[in-house]
Order: structure tokens, then sequence, then C-alpha cells
């Protein structure tokens, strides 16, 4: 079973010097935090901004391209979470025909939000992240953590 998610922000966590995708289900009763890169995170947030930077990233390219042979994003699912490494697959037409793609979780979002696709995450995965460790760090979170990305 797969659950429908929203980006609902972006947050850098200084503990791991990395940024953190936060991702929830429609009733705000699921959050999946995903780690991401600087630029990752970078792209990702000019999508959710909707700027259009100067010269085209690497995910407005890849829209850019789909766009060009007509293929066309459905969808994104978060697949699987293994050793602290999250999974995810695009789901693709082209022509009369489906296609998937592995993917980073990471690119497969910022391809998603150009696309207006949906995010999906499997519900193994919201399980498998769910635990008292996280659950405290989620707890200490101040709406101020909800900061703007500094590109």
């Amino acid at each position: 079973m797969i659950t429908q998610m929203q980006v609902k922000g972006l947050m850098f966590d200084p503990y791991n010097n990395a940024y953190i995708v936060i991702l929830r289900d429609e009733d705000q009763a699921d959050m999946l935090p995903i780690w991401v890169g600087k630029s990752e995170a970078s792209s990702i947030s000019l999508a959710l901004e909707s700027v259009d930077p100067p010269r085209p990233m690497t995910h407005d390219f890849m829209k850019a391209y789909l766009d060009a042979v007509n293929a066309k994003v459905i969808s994104v699912v978060i697949t699987d979470l293994s050793e602290n490494t999250y999974f995810a697959k695009i789901h693709l037409t082209y022509e009369d025909s489906e296609y998937t793609v592995d993917s980073r979780p990471s690119d497969a979002i910022a391809l998603a939000l150009r696309s207006e696709a949906p995010i999906f995450a499997n519900e193994s995965v919201i399980r498998k992240q769910t635990s008292e460790e996280l659950d405290q760090w989620l707890e200490n979170l101040k709406p101020e953590d909800f900061g703007k990305l500094d590109s």
C-alpha cells in the first residue's frame, strides 16, 4: 500500500551538516524526513519557490528533455529504506507505454515538483523510519527550524 505525501518544507540539520526534506501525508499523521545534500536541497527549494534559474539545473533539463519527447512523469514513489538509505522510483509514460526508473529520492522529488506529479511513499518505508529516537527528535522541533534554504 502507498500513501500520498506532500513536500512540507526543507530544514538544515546542524548535527549531520545536511538538509532534510520533510514529506507529510494529507492527514498530517505520517512524516517522512529524508536527508539530502546541499545541491539537491537547493534544487528542491527552487522548485518549491517556483524560481527559474538563469540556466537550467539538472532537474530542469530532465523535465525539458521529457517534455521534448512527449514523455510524462506519472508519479514518484519512495520505495524502500535500507541501512539509512532511501530508494525511489519515477513512473513515466511515453507513447503507449509505462516505464519505471530507479532514482535517488532527492532527484525524484525535484523532478516531481517540476512536473507537478504526485509523490507517494510505501507504507513499509513509513513504518521503518519510525523510531523512538526519530520521534524524540521531531518532538523537539520548533517552527523556526523550518526556515528558508540558503542557496
